[in-house]
């Protein structure tokens, strides 16, 4: 049964901010993962003008790692829009709750597998491998890789249901005479 609009709450500050918080997060590891990349393709740690040149062998192949690097800063962004895009959501507090937890879960489980099928030449699509090469890496990554597959869903069906409700209550509100 529907609650009435006076038990709905708005999102919190704090909770906007968490989003925030963890969208740059995100960002950061994007940027440090981005680093990594940028050695593994040079084949040395090179800083110019700096006079440090030390030549590495960073495994991992580009599009592994293009993977993990836009992944978080695809999920940066996502939980960004959140945090402010939760003002617009009308929602009961455990619905935000909700909404807190299944982004966080997405964000992260999507990030940070991505980012180790650079390291362990897996891809994590499929137990077993599928049609990639099958390891005991790559079954674990899968498994991770469910927590967000269904936050995901959970996330966009309470985001939208929140927007909803908001524009219904608002409809009214701004019926022009």
């Amino acid at each position: 049964m529907d609650s009435p609009i006076s038990e709905r709450n708005s999102i919190t500050p704090r909770m906007q901010a968490l989003l925030f918080l963890n969208g740059l997060a995100l960002f950061c590891v994007g940027i440090l993962f981005g680093w990594v990349w940028f050695f593994n393709l040079l084949q040395e740690i090179v800083l110019w003008p700096l006079p440090v040149q030390i030549d590495i062998q960073i495994p991992g192949d580009s599009r592994a790692y293009r993977m993990g690097h836009m992944e978080a800063i695809t999920q940066a962004l996502l939980l960004m829009a959140l945090a402010f895009g939760g003002q617009f959501m009308l929602l009961r507090k455990k619905e935000f709750t909700l909404l807190f937890w299944t982004a966080l879960i997405t964000a992260w489980l999507f990030t940070l597998p991505a980012m180790a099928n650079t390291f362990f030449d897996t891809r994590g699509l499929a137990y077993g491998g599928g049609p990639f090469q099958s390891s005991l890496a790559n079954d674990i990554i899968y498994l991770f890789g469910w927590p967000p597959v269904l936050c995901v869903h959970i996330l966009f069906g309470v985001a939208i249901l929140g927007v909803y409700r908001y524009l219904q209550q608002t409809k009214q509100a701004s019926v022009p005479n």
